[in-house]
C-alpha cells in the first residue's frame, strides 16, 4: 500500500482508506481491509458506524489511523467536547487521531467551535484537526481562528467525473500541505462514471495495465500529490480490488486521456447550496430518480 504524509504532521497514511457512509458490511469486512493495508478508517458521529469501526479495530488500535467528524449542529464549545467523548466511548480508544468539522456551518462562530477543537487536542483526547467540504475562504478562517495548530485536511468530494475542487481548492491545498481525502472517489454509484466515459477509456486502459475500470478510476485520483482516497464498499471482495488501486501509477499518457476523454463536471454555488438545503432523505430519492433517467439525459446531472 502507498502512503502519503498527512498535512506536515510525519505522519504517513495509507494513499486508500475505508469509508463508512451508508456502510452496512459489518466489521469482519472492514478489517478485511486492514489487512490488505487499508489501515486508515473514516467515521462520522452522524453515519451511525463508530461502533462497527470500533470492533473492527479492537485488537489492531495502534495500526490503524482513525478519523471521525462532528456534526455541525454540535459546534458549540460545550458540544463539541460532548461528541468527542461520544465518539471515544462508541469507538472504544482513548484518542482520536483525526477530528474533522463535517461541514461549515455559519450558525455558530467559527471562533467557539476551533476552540473547543483546540482544547480536546491540548487534553490528549485528539492527535490532529480536519475538516470537511470547506472552500478557500472557509478554510482560511477557520485556520485564522485556530492559532495553536495547523488544518492538516479537507475531505471533499473528488473523483474522475467530479472535478470541483480543481478550480482552485485543490491548487490551494497542495501548496498549504493540506491533505485531501476524496470522499466518492467512484461515484455514488461507479455506473455514473462509465456514464461519463462514451467512448469506453477506462475499459481500455484497464486491459492495458491489466488493472480493473475501479482501480484504473481510483489512481486517477492517487497520481496527483496530497490526495488521498477513501472509497466505500459493504463488499470483501470490492474492498480488496480497492486496496489493489495502490501500489502502481497509470502512465501520463493514460492520466491525459482519461483528462480528455472522461465527461465530468465542475459544481458551481448554487450546486452546493441545493445539496446543504435539500433534506437528506431526499438525496436517495434524488439518486434513484437519477438512475431511472436514459443514459443521454444522466449525464447532464453527473
Amino acid at each position: 500500500m502507498g502512503l502519503k504524509e498527512l498535512g506536515s504532521t510525519q505522519v504517513l497514511l495509507p494513499e486508500i482508506g475505508l469509508g463508512t457512509w451508508n456502510y452496512h458490511g459489518g466489521p469482519e469486512v472492514l478489517r478485511r481491509g486492514l489487512e490488505e493495508g487499508a489501515l486508515f478508517i473514516d467515521t462520522a458521529e452522524s453515519y451511525g458506524t463508530e461502533s462497527v469501526v470500533g470492533e473492527a479495530v479492537r485488537e489492531l488500535r495502534d495500526q490503524v489511523f482513525i478519523a471521525t467528524k462532528v456534526s455541525p449542529q454540535h459546534f458549540r464549545y460545550h458540544d463539541v467536547i460532548r461528541s468527542a467523548n461520544a465518539s471515544l466511548h462508541k469507538l472504544g480508544i482513548d484518542c482520536i487521531d483525526l477530528y474533522q468539522l463535517h461541514e461549515p456551518s455559519d450558525a455558530i462562530a467559527i471562533e467557539e467551535t476551533m476552540g473547543a477543537m483546540a482544547e480536546l487536542v491540548d487534553s490528549g483526547k485528539v492527535r490532529f484537526i480536519g475538516v470537511s467540504n470547506f472552500s478557500i475562504q472557509q478554510l482560511e478562517k477557520a485556520q485564522k481562528a485556530l492559532p495553536k495548530y495547523p488544518i492538516v485536511s479537507n475531505q471533499v468530494r473528488y473523483s474522475v467525473i467530479d472535478r470541483t475542487i480543481e478550480a482552485g481548492l485543490l491548487q490551494y491545498c497542495q501548496a498549504h500541505h493540506i491533505t485531501v481525502i476524496a470522499y466518492s472517489p467512484l461515484g455514488r454509484e461507479f455506473n455514473r462514471i462509465r456514464d461519463c466515459d462514451p467512448s469506453g477509456v477506462i475499459n481500455q486502459i484497464a486491459a492495458t495495465t491489466a488493472k480493473t475500470p475501479a482501480q484504473v478510476v481510483l489512481n486517477w485520483i492517487l497520481s496527483k500529490p496530497g490526495i488521498v482516497a477513501i472509497p466505500k464498499s459493504n463488499s470483501t471482495n470490492r474492498i480488496i480490488e480497492n486496496c489493489g488501486a495502490s501500489g502502481w501509477r497509470l502512465s501520463s499518457g493514460q492520466l491525459a486521456i482519461l483528462d480528455s476523454r472522461i465527461q465530468y463536471r465542475r459544481r458551481n454555488r448554487f450546486d452546493q447550496l441545493v445539496r446543504q438545503c435539500v433534506p437528506g432523505p431526499l438525496h436517495s430519492l434524488a439518486i434513484k430518480t437519477l438512475n431511472a433517467m436514459p443514459l443521454g439525459l444522466r449525464r447532464r446531472f453527473q
